[in-house]
């Protein structure tokens, strides 16, 4: 029984792969992978154990996004919000997001950018995320934004402290600035500067919200909402988030 399901489901995802329009995928994805302690919760287990789980499943999302085409993935794996967790498990959750991204690191097949407010993180997160990411800087490979303390609203007012810190160092007066400011010139200070706007963002877990997710980034973006749990997103899941994306008409506020 288990090999006919088996069998029924690659056959369903290559029907689905095959009926993609190529020329309506997205270039870049944001994922919101959420749902990782409730899976845990379902099957009586420790948070730490569905975070792990969540991790297992990074990888073949990546090679999914691969084979789709697509440039720039964003992940969003730990939030501002995250970080006032209980020290009992916020500190399983670092140790499993810094060892996570150190074996896609070590893995040599994408280039890594640590987005977030990371002086908020803990020292010794904080560097092992950065040495990941900067071994990965010489690769020409699709680009994976891991999201780790962020915040939507946080990472606007970095920007806005950024912005105005560059032209206080310039001297520029404040009241010539407030006239002059435009919204690329906030732009250009986010983390993710210099970077698309993501196309799709993908929420797992039934939860239908933005939860402050690329808040600025975003505005724009078609969502894909799905039932199952991060753990349990499978690339059937995937595929379905893109088939409904390429189905829609994008608008782009009009």
């Amino acid at each position: 029984m288990r090999s006919v399901r088996g069998l029924v489901y690659r056959a369903y995802n290559r029907s689905l792969t095959k009926h993609l329009d190529g020329e309506r995928l997205p270039r870049h994805v944001g994922v919101m992978l959420d749902g990782n302690r409730r899976w845990a919760r379902l099957r009586n287990a420790a948070a730490s154990d569905g975070h792990r789980a969540g991790a297992d499943n990074i990888k073949p999302l990546l090679e999914w996004c691969e084979e789709a085409g697509v440039e720039l993935v964003t992940l969003w794996l730990l939030s501002t919000d995250n970080l006032g967790r209980d020290v009992t498990e916020l500190d399983p959750l670092l140790r499993i997001i810094e060892d996570v991204v150190a074996d896609l690191s070590q893995a040599r097949r994408w280039r890594l950018h640590v987005v977030g407010a990371l002086d908020l993180l803990p020292e010794r997160t904080r560097a092992s995320l950065q040495t990941s990411a900067v071994a990965t800087e010489d690769l020409d490979t699709m680009l994976v934004n891991v999201a780790i303390g962020y915040g939507g609203r946080q990472e606007i007012a970095d920007a806005v402290r950024s912005l105005l810190a560059e032209h206080a160092q310039r001297g520029t007066p404040l009241d010539e600035l407030a006239r002059t400011v435009q919204i690329e010139h906030i732009a250009e200070h986010l983390y993710t500067k210099g970077q698309p706007d993501p196309d799709l963002v993908i929420r797992t877990s039934g939860e239908q919200r933005l939860g402050g997710f690329l808040l600025w980034q975003s505005t724009h973006s078609e969502y894909y909402f799905c039932e199952a749990y991060w753990p349990d997103f499978r690339k059937v899941d995937f595929l379905r988030a893109l088939r409904a994306y390429a189905e829609r008409e994008r608008r782009f506020g009009s």
